[in-house]
């Protein structure tokens, strides 16, 4: 006879933001309440307060405004999700790590190096664990595709190149019209956007890159390229019929099709004609592209220099149909070309190809769950917590500092017109 096994208990989480990445992970809880359970939630505001509460049972002295109240009560659960923007990551991570919790961070960590760095120093200092919200090393995409590149069949990796095509239409809602469009406010579309991708060049090279340089501007979003006879917003607008930028298309369109989800879920709360009617006459949502406050890129180019003499060039452009990412990696044995879902190897000396299909759940955008990075990043961050065991987390701290000193590098890079040396993670 074999002794009962002791019940697990599931992992307790706090919940700093309401928005759609917070409201996204915390999902993960409700579809495995044997693993974590969501305790309490910190959003200021009241309907996606509220809305969450109801759909994680959390009462009402749990559902708080201002994230500052939960940091002032005793340690009330083994971890945090912080998804707040970007640049309220700094005061919760500080305050939650003080207290003890593990962290999940939303990318990007901080905006700055001395900030990035704060936030290792004091992980490592309190012995919490931190994922960083780098979800694209939680694809199945990723592990398969990394997995070919340590194998050896490509042989020593020589360069890369690698390619995000953000969508006209995201650029349009996120950063011509949305909440990153300006770095003064937010941060820049390279931190905002593409970490991910800088990220995910130096996890699958399994180096870190030493230098980088870069070039990219804000070139089409600008008042240079408005349309003849074009309003300033595009309900009314003569031209808004052909303009492929058109809000009146991109978020009637969902709310016809009954698509409740990003990004109409940032422009209205009640998805209604009347609500939405309202929201593109008012707000920021409905403006022309051409006769906003932007101020980030809208195309950008990045080249990077790793370790051992190994080259990758990124391409950022809003100027595509939103999709997968594609990579080509070049090695002395072989090629692989990767679209996202499918990876073609083709090996030199026998001449060989084969082609993978890694049957990616779902599209690569915050929308599609990242190509099941989403989903990887929870499962793999609650089972650090309830084993103990920071191994399990593919973007913890130090990695997670070096990409960002890599993007913070590429940028001063393309401001200057210089070829920059990338700091290590070390002081």
């Amino acid at each position: 006879m074999t002794s009962a096994q002791p019940a697990v208990r599931p992992v307790t989480l706090l919940v700093i933001g309401a928005g759609d990445r917070g409201t996204g992970h915390a999902r993960w809880a409700l579809d495995h309440p044997g693993r974590a359970r969501v305790v309490a939630v910190a959003e200021p505001r009241a309907v996606r307060r509220e809305r969450f509460a109801a759909a994680h049972g959390i009462a009402d002295a749990d559902a708080v405004d201002d994230w500052q109240q939960l940091a002032a009560r005793p340690k009330m659960a083994d971890a945090v999700l912080i998804c707040t923007t970007d640049r309220m990551h700094v005061e919760p991570a500080a305050a939650f790590t003080a207290l003890g919790y593990h962290i999940m961070l939303e990318k990007p960590m901080a905006l700055d190096e001395e900030s990035c760095r704060g936030i290792v120093d004091a992980v490592e200092r309190t012995g919490v664990m931190l994922a960083i919200g780098h979800v694209l090393r939680y694809t199945p995409y990723t592990k398969a595709l990394k997995e070919i590149v340590d194998s050896g069949r490509l042989g020593a990796v020589m360069s890369v190149q690698h390619l995000e095509p953000v969508g006209f239409w995201h650029q349009a809602h996120s950063f011509v019209r949305g909440n990153w469009r300006r770095a003064d406010e937010s941060t820049s579309m390279l931190m905002a956007k593409s970490c991910h991708d800088l990220d995910w060049l130096q996890y699958v090279i399994g180096r870190p890159p030493e230098r980088v340089s870069s070039f990219g501007s804000l070139t089409h979003f600008t008042a240079a390229h408005r349309p003849e006879g074009a309003a300033d917003r595009c309900i009314g607008c003569e031209v808004e019929a052909s303009c492929p930028y058109s809000a009146v298309k991109l978020y009637g369109g969902m709310l016809e099709r009954g698509e409740h989800a990003w990004p109409l879920g940032v422009v209205v709360d009640d998805f209604t004609p009347e609500a939405l009617q309202l929201a593109l006459a008012e707000g920021p949502y409905g403006r022309c592209v051409y006769a906003c406050d932007n101020d980030v890129v809208d195309h950008q180019v990045v080249s990077l220099e790793y370790s051992g003499g190994v080259t990758a060039v990124f391409t950022m452009t809003a100027f595509a149909q939103a999709g997968h990412r594609s990579t080509r990696i070049f090695g002395t044995h072989g090629e692989l070309i990767g679209d996202g879902r499918t990876l073609t190897v083709r090996e030199f000396a026998s001449g060989r190809e084969e082609v993978t299909d890694t049957a990616a759940a779902g599209d690569m955008s915050a929308a599609g769950g990242h190509g099941g990075g989403d989903v990887g990043l929870m499962d793999a961050f609650v089972a650090a917590v309830a084993s103990g065991d920071p191994t399990l987390i593919r973007s913890g701290p130090r990695d997670s500092l070096t990409s960002h000193l890599t993007v913070l590098a590429a940028e001063r890079a393309r401001l200057a017109g210089t070829v920059e040396r990338v700091p290590g993670p070390g002081r």
